[in-house]
């Protein structure tokens, strides 16, 4: 009988331990997936737009990847997804893009969070953005890489949008810095707005129209890799519209005072002149 109870104790113990390590595996697995922001231009053509993607581990390695994130965003946006649009393999290098949006040019570019990538298989985490890229200087590869201080913005029509527009690039010692982009065109949903980037990189426009919009910005000295700011539009609050006719009419009340006061002073001075000349008669 004590050996039955030793033995039913022992089945009881292994079935715990196979059910926690169980859990485990099943809580790591769970952990293995993570939501990016995807972005893919294919030679200054915007094909994702910061499209949240799931990502989770193919190869089982215990890691997430932009390799898989770049493969998680093909599968579900390109046709025919990633079996037809996106390829990597290892070369002397290590793992390399092969194809990417259906490109094999072997030209392309990653970033994660706006800074440069060093392989594949570097690692990324929930809430991160990743750029990749088909140069369209396929010779020099001298697009630039750039991006907005913003990633997105809430805002109400017509009010202020002010963006910081940054590039990439290498300093006399090929050391890689930051500078500001200087007179790029301020894009929105394609079209040109005719604001450009002041010497700071700096751009203030207006969206009037209600609803979703993506600024971009493009270079007549330089071929930019596309950034991104997705802006939602939406109507004007009641205390905005409020404040904003407290402001007409306080402007309209100024500009009255200051012609009220000019008509005073001219009267004055008229005045003066009358009695003074009829002083000297």
């Amino acid at each position: 009988m004590k050996k039955m109870k030793k033995l039913l104790a022992l089945m009881m113990s292994l079935c715990m331990l196979a059910g926690g390590m169980s859990l485990t595996a099943l809580a790591e697995g769970e952990a293995l997936s993570a939501e990016v922001y995807v972005t893919i231009a294919n030679k200054g053509t915007l094909e994702v737009v910061q499209e949240k993607v799931t990502v989770t581990d193919r190869d089982n390695d215990g890691k997430l990847t932009i390799d898989e994130a770049l493969y998680a965003a093909h599968e579900a946006k390109y046709e025919g997804g990633a079996a037809a649009g996106y390829e990597s393999g290892i070369t002397e290098y290590g793992i390399s893009l092969i194809k990417l949006w259906g490109d094999v040019s072997g030209s392309f570019g990653y970033y994660v969070n706006d800074a440069s990538a060093w392989s594949l298989a570097d690692e990324i985490s929930n809430g991160d953005y990743i750029n990749a890229f088909v140069y369209a200087d396929e010779t020099a590869w001298s697009d630039m890489y750039c991006y907005f201080d913003k990633k997105e913005v809430i805002v109400e029509a017509e009010a202020d949008i002010t963006l910081t527009l940054s590039g990439t690039g290498y300093d006399a010692e090929y050391n890689p810095i930051v500078m500001p982009v200087v007179e790029a065109m301020i894009i929105v949903d394609g079209k040109e707005t005719g604001v450009t980037t002041d010497a700071e990189g700096k751009a203030t426009i207006q969206i009037a129209e209600v609803g979703n919009h993506v600024i971009s910005a493009k270079s007549e000295t330089q071929i930019l890799v596309s950034p991104i700011c997705k802006v939602s539009v939406t109507e004007q609050s009641e205390i905005s519209k409020a404040s904003e006719n407290s402001e007409a009419g306080f402007s309209i009340w100024a500009v009255l005072l200051v012609v009220f006061i000019v008509i005073a002073f001219i009267s004055i001075v008229v005045l003066a002149v009358k009695r003074r000349k009829s002083h000297e008669k």
